[in-house]
């Protein structure tokens, strides 16, 4: 097999996902043809020598529908032979279309492939698409469905956590966020968003909360108490059977954003770099996703993080950094838990708490954000990695070169 090595990564900055977002008025089109642009100019890259463009979106209706990726593509004005490609695993999507970039390159059967995703929730809230998870009332029953709020004040509530401790962790990713826009951390990566006669929308993640704290926090109510009392919290209990009641704290302060944004990554064999002139930044070592539980729903990561490790032949210590997706405090806090991971190495810039989860592009977006740090701490070894919908995990080991 051929080894897949990364050699760009680009994002937009994540806009407030409501109609007084700076983004708003940005289609997803909009922001893929932004970074497709700014990707093309900053490799001086010929893009007829790209394969395909895979792209994640979790909400591919109206705009994001009918394969934005081919759409992007063409609207960029790229290369008439480039392909373009639309999935979804959910949140994990971003991060699955480098993954599936990555297995094109490492098959032999293309040479350059761009991963990463777009999604627009300010303008096409999450649920649109429907689905049977959510409208069946057969399937509903059948598989336990709880909204994944309710899932992580299970997880919380199981783990002996209280209110206080995840309110901590938020406000840590705050904090981290905060130093790490003024320092540049994300400088490398971060394209700024223009409207079509040139004026910018947004250049910085814009939900960053930098006068955050505890007492703030406290004041917020509870986001999934009425859900839980509606019957959700009943649906969990009767398969974990040795709780009495489920804990309620997690709420707007302590979860992931709700943002607009989108993000790229260029994936290729050694070959097909060196013939657009390219050099590596990294190379994927493994990638692995795994189902798990789908009532309490958010525990994927840390078996899919050990089968990872275990197709790379590496421990837990082997590896330097960790981004972990903060789809709700608790998510990287058992995660660390379970895998004895300490949380000084954990979203070391803040996470999706501070700046939000575009959901489709939200994995492609941390791997970005993992390689930076690492080539700004000379470190050699991360991994990514994210809790996904439906019960499922996902991560990606990478390596710099």
């Amino acid at each position: 097999m051929n080894t897949a090595y990364i050699y760009d990564h680009v994002r937009t900055p994540r806009g407030k996902g409501k109609k007084d977002g700076s983004l708003y008025q940005a289609s997803p089109v909009w922001l893929l043809r932004t970074l497709l642009q700014a990707l093309q100019q900053r490799n001086r890259l010929d893009t007829a020598l790209v394969d395909d463009v895979v792209l994640g979106c979790v909400t591919p209706v109206g705009e994001q529908g009918a394969d934005i990726a081919r759409t992007a593509v063409l609207d960029a004005e790229w290369a008439q032979t480039v392909a373009g490609v639309t999935q979804s695993r959910f949140c994990a999507s971003g991060l699955e279309s480098v993954n599936l970039a990555a297995a094109k390159v490492a098959s032999g059967f293309e040479d350059l492939v761009v991963g990463g995703g777009v999604e627009s929730m300010s303008r096409w809230p999450m649920g649109s698409d429907g689905g049977a998870w959510f409208m069946d009332p057969r399937i509903n029953q059948k598989l336990g469905f709880v909204p994944q709020g309710v899932g992580a004040d299970l997880i919380a509530t199981l783990e002996g956590w209280h209110r206080a401790d995840i309110d901590a962790f938020a406000l840590r990713s705050h904090g981290k966020a905060a130093v790490a826009r003024v320092e540049g951390h994300f400088a490398r990566s971060l394209v700024p968003v223009h409207d079509i006669a040139g004026l910018l929308m947004l250049a910085e993640d814009e939900t960053i909360r930098a006068n955050a704290s505890m007492e703030a926090m406290a004041r917020l109510e509870p986001s999934f108490a009425m859900m839980g009392a509606m019957g959700f919290d009943a649906t969990a209990l009767r398969k974990y059977t040795t709780v009495e009641r489920i804990e309620h704290m997690h709420h707007a302060g302590n979860s992931s954003g709700i943002v607009d944004g989108a993000a790229l990554m260029l994936v290729g064999s050694k070959e097909g770099g060196a013939k657009a002139g390219l050099k590596p930044r990294a190379r994927i070592r493994a990638a692995a996703v795994i189902g798990s539980e789908p009532t309490i729903m958010l525990t994927g990561p840390t078996p899919a993080c050990r089968k990872a490790l275990a197709r790379a032949g590496m421990s837990v210590a082997d590896i330097d950094l960790w981004e972990v997706n903060e789809a709700f405090a608790v998510v990287p806090m058992k995660t660390a838990r379970d895998l004895g991971v300490d949380l000084d190495r954990v979203n070391v810039n803040g996470g999706a708490i501070a700046m939000g989860h575009p959901l489709g592009a939200t994995g492609c977006v941390i791997l970005g954000t993992l390689l930076d740090e690492l080539e700004r701490r000379k470190l050699s070894t991360g991994c990514a990695t994210l809790c996904v919908g439906g019960g499922m995990g996902i991560a990606t080991i990478i390596e710099r070169v």
